[in-house]
């Protein structure tokens, strides 16, 4: 069923999402995280010893369809649970996170991050998620909170290992509006090397940024969408620049890669023309990231900057192009999209 009643109630609440949307999503995500089929595995064999299933291979993230969608999911239910403590579904969330935290569960997961057949797993789209729920867990201020986090370390640990080694030598950012982004990446993991308190591999993904990107000009924003994107390329690198510069040098930068979009020149929502299809649904994705990003670019301006106004309206125009389409009965969207949503959510109004 949609969410067209829930956002005539209002989705949001006074600190994100509503207690309502919040236990919506909860109690689906519970769900799809435990549900080890139908799963699309990224999984190499070296002969017939690795003929395993989902659950034997990843006893922590083996449900949501695939790894990085399990991964996403559980940062889901950290964030509502950690923001709606009270929630209906909260027994089923500590349930959860008890078992697919459990020492032996991670451990399974960093033997199969080490072992030599599987150099490159789910890089680094997955990477980035497995940070960004390690950050949340890092920064919850409760006795489950760090017990979940202290367990869940070893994983995040050889996450942020293979980041380490990987970013020296990606000669160019990945512009893609597909899993493989790299400012997607980059964003993400600085949430988690802010939270850990690393300061060598924020400064790493920092200096990393900035050789990407810090003399684009003109980007192709009226080149996007790809037929099935779920991230905007130009708004993402925006986004993440207003994380790495500061306000003073952000702007001039915003204006010499964006210039279009200061002038209003604003995307409007993607159109999605087949729920059904597993890539096609992409672009209800790419409505809520782009709101997302559309919100935290207009925080990098000044408050009375009348440019913020455009970039509101339109952000706006996409979050209600898809959130009445996040829980539709489909699941190629339903695994995935209410992590966008919360994350779109909470973005700065």
């Amino acid at each position: 069923m949609a969410l067209v009643a829930v956002l005539a109630a209002g989705a949001l609440g006074a600190q994100g999402v509503s207690r309502e949307t919040a236990s919506r999503f909860a109690g689906h995500v519970l769900v799809s995280v435990d549900r080890e089929y139908p799963n699309k595995l990224d999984h190499t064999m070296a002969g017939p010893q690795d003929v395993r299933g989902p659950k034997d291979l990843h006893p922590a993230f083996y449900g949501c369809f695939d790894w990085h969608s399990s991964v996403h999911g559980h940062w889901m239910l950290a964030r509502v649970l950690r923001t709606h403590p009270a929630l209906p579904e909260a027994a089923g969330i500590r349930r959860v996170f008890d078992a697919h935290f459990a020492p032996a569960a991670v451990k399974a997961e960093v033997d199969y991050f080490r072992s030599p057949g599987h150099r490159g797993f789910e890089r680094t789209y997955g990477w980035a998620w497995l940070l960004k729920l390690q950050a949340e867990l890092r920064t919850w201020d409760s006795p489950e909170g760090r017990r979940w986090a202290d367990q869940l370390q070893p994983l995040a640990d050889a996450v942020a290992a293979e980041l380490r080694a990987f970013l020296p030598k990606l000669t160019y950012p990945n512009r893609t509006g597909v899993h493989p982004n790299t400012a997607f990446t980059l964003s993400l993991a600085l949430d988690y090397a802010k939270a850990a308190q690393d300061g060598p591999l924020q400064a790493l993904l920092t200096e990393r940024a900035r050789a990407y990107y810090g003399r684009d000009r003109q980007g192709p924003l009226a080149w996007e969408p790809g037929g099935e994107d779920f991230i905007s390329p130009c708004l993402e690198e925006a986004a993440l620049m207003g994380k790495v510069l500061p306000p003073a040098e952000f702007r001039p930068w915003l204006e010499g890669f964006l210039p279009g979009l200061l002038k209003g020149a604003v995307p409007r929502p993607a159109h999605v023309s087949d729920r059904t299809d597993p890539r096609i649904v992409h672009l209800d994705g790419l409505n809520l990231s782009r709101a997302r990003c559309l919100r935290e670019i207009a925080a990098g301006l000044p408050p009375r900057d009348a440019r913020r106004k455009a970039l509101l309206v339109s952000a706006q125009a996409h979050e209600e192009a898809a959130l009445p389409h996040v829980l539709n009965g489909n699941y190629e969207g339903d695994h995935w999209l209410a992590t966008f949503a919360v994350r779109m959510m909470e973005a700065p109004r």
